[in-house]
């Protein structure tokens, strides 16, 4: 999977990526889809979706404009409205990224007509079905309420995935709201940063293409979702890994207020939610035009625009991608916007899971063929981490407390990149805002789709992505979950659910998730029943060896 190939080549971007191959627009609808209730007139144009037994699905339907010839690096536009009904039955094209071990993304994609969102609500009779879940859904789809909408930005790293990657049909229809996810601009296409795009945008900072993407799909849920049956005054914005750092920037762009009601960031909060500075984004664009020999700075944006997709995509490696400062869109790092108080006042739930790390350290070593050895173990703490982090946590992180090497150097990374960065979070951002916290703990969760069936000699645990299939569907199915797994589906779809309605996340018979402004450091650790189920603990902090990790990030 993509997190495993930026492993290997030790970028410090992060992976979510899960997900089906998206198709293209289709043409004849379905039979099964001609129904009355499953066409919706947008402000663009009418679309056509099809009914399941969860709700209506609504595919690939464009937000902006294709950005493509001279529209390639700019922000993004409004899209042409088009005639008649549009079929709204198949996913759309998933933005150009290369390949990688997920079903589906087999076979790398250059298509840059990819600005689609998928739209999924449920009936009145899926909500019946699901009263039990929390009581009220039912009643209030039949009252003709508006529903509340989650939209979701999906993970990859910023270089990979789609916004089918997960399909929140049975979410949707057990929380009663409307459920939006999204595909945006990637890699280079999306974070691309030169002085010569710079001079082409209005704030003169140019490498938010992807971020801007994303607010362009929260402007159309503004104009659009009420038609659907949400609420356009209660949105919240959710995403994992790249998704969830991308709710992480919202929170801190200016130009995001009021497109977003609460906040939901999984495993996001790695790097402290850091963004690249303008200046060295620059650099660093320029080197990636060089590369594809536009190294003259008078003609290097037109040169570029002229680069087919493929050589843009097979040239990224290496860079990183990612949102820049110094502009209208971002003006600072999120950390000062947090410490100061200049980002969206809005309800937070942010967590992250007990084992990210084991997921990196398979893809940095075993997914090569080349499992860590305990000799090489001490090098690749000093590799990861600087000589003199490294010894430090060569000590924290003895071998012996571990049944394998690579355990050891998946929980130093999974501590320093994850778990500590989003206890750092929540301490910032609990003095202004509601903050709830969450670890996803069930160690014997199944890996998800891509890591089943590998053959390794240790369990994954609650690793990095583990806990989205307790939420929605990957690739379009139900993940293999045991009875006391699937209780905790259900009690973590309550958490969010009621946390997307109402601002505060609660189960029926559960403990709730502790408020870090009146339970500072405590956290609701979600597992199964013979675990010990959902309980509230204030050692994360020490377990997860913080006191190194926070003062190395404050060195940085």
């Amino acid at each position: 999977m993509r997190a495993i190939r930026m492993l290997r080549a030790l970028a410090p971007l992060l992976a979510g990526a899960m997900l089906v191959g998206a198709a293209p627009l289709a043409g004849a609808v379905p039979a099964s889809a001609r129904q009355p209730d499953s066409v919706v007139r947008t402000e663009q144009g009418s679309v056509r979706g099809r009914t399941t037994a969860d709700g209506r699905q609504f595919l690939g339907i464009p937000y902006a404009a294709p950005p493509v010839g001279p529209l390639r690096w700019r922000a993004p536009k409004p899209v042409t409205p088009w005639p008649g009904v549009r079929d709204a039955t198949e996913f759309g094209h998933r933005c150009a990224q290369s390949s990688s071990w997920d079903p589906g993304y087999e076979d790398p994609t250059y298509t840059e007509d990819c600005l689609n969102l998928n739209v999924y609500t449920p009936t009145a009779s899926a909500h019946e079905g699901h009263e039990g879940h929390e009581g009220h859904e039912g009643h209030e789809a039949r009252e003709g309420r508006k529903l509340p909408v989650m939209v979701w930005f999906h993970g990859g790293g910023l270089t990979g995935g789609a916004g089918a990657d997960v399909v929140p049909d049975t979410f949707a229809a057990k929380g009663g709201l409307v459920a939006v996810t999204i595909n945006y601009r990637l890699g280079a296409m999306g974070f691309l940063a030169t002085p010569g795009l710079g001079r082409e945008a209005a704030d003169r900072t140019s490498g938010n293409f992807g971020m801007q993407d994303q607010q362009a799909a929260l402007r159309w849920v503004r104009a659009n979702i009420a038609r659907f049956g949400g609420d356009p005054d209660q949105v919240t914005i959710a995403g994992e890994s790249a998704g969830g750092r991308s709710v992480c920037t919202h929170l801190a762009s200016p130009t995001a207020r009021g497109l977003f009601h609460r906040a939901i960031i999984q495993s996001g909060a790695y790097g402290d939610c850091g963004a690249r500075d303008r200046r060295a984004a620059n650099a660093d664009g320029t080197a990636f035009a060089a590369s594809l020999g536009c190294d003259d700075p008078a003609t290097a944006v037109a040169c570029l625009r002229g680069k087919p997709a493929k050589e843009i995509v097979e040239a990224q490696a290496g860079h990183d991608w990612g949102p820049v400062t110094g502009g209208s869109f971002l003006p600072e790092q999120p950390a000062s916007a947090f410490a100061h108080g200049r980002y969206a006042q809005v309800p937070v739930l942010n967590g992250a899971n007990s084992d990210e790390g084991t997921l990196f350290a398979f893809g940095a070593y075993d997914a090569n063929g080349t499992p860590l050895t305990a000799a090489q173990y001490p090098q690749a703490l000093r590799k990861a981490f600087g000589a003199e982090t490294g010894e430090k946590a060569l000590a924290r992180y003895p071998l012996d407390r571990y049944s394998t090497p690579t355990l050891a150097y998946g929980a130093s990374v999974g501590d320093q990149l994850m778990a500590c960065p989003a206890l750092r979070l929540d301490a910032r951002l609990r003095t202004r805002i509601p903050v709830y916290a969450y670890e996803f703990a069930d160690r014997t969760s199944p890996p998800f789709e891509s890591l089943r069936d590998l053959g390794t000699d240790f369990a994954f645990g609650a690793t990095h992505v583990n806990e989205v299939q307790y939420l929605f569907k990957h690739f379009g199915h139900d993940a293999p979950l045991n009875a006391e797994q699937r209780a905790l589906s259900d009690q973590m779809t309550a958490y969010w659910t009621s946390f997307i309605r109402t601002g505060i996340p609660h189960a029926a018979g559960q403990p709730d998730l502790p408020d870090q402004r009146t339970r500072p450091g405590t956290v609701l650790s979600l597992r199964t029943a013979s675990a010990g189920g959902n309980a509230p603990t204030s050692a994360l902090h020490s377990e997860h060896l913080c006191d190194l990790w926070d003062a190395a990030a404050a060195t940085r």
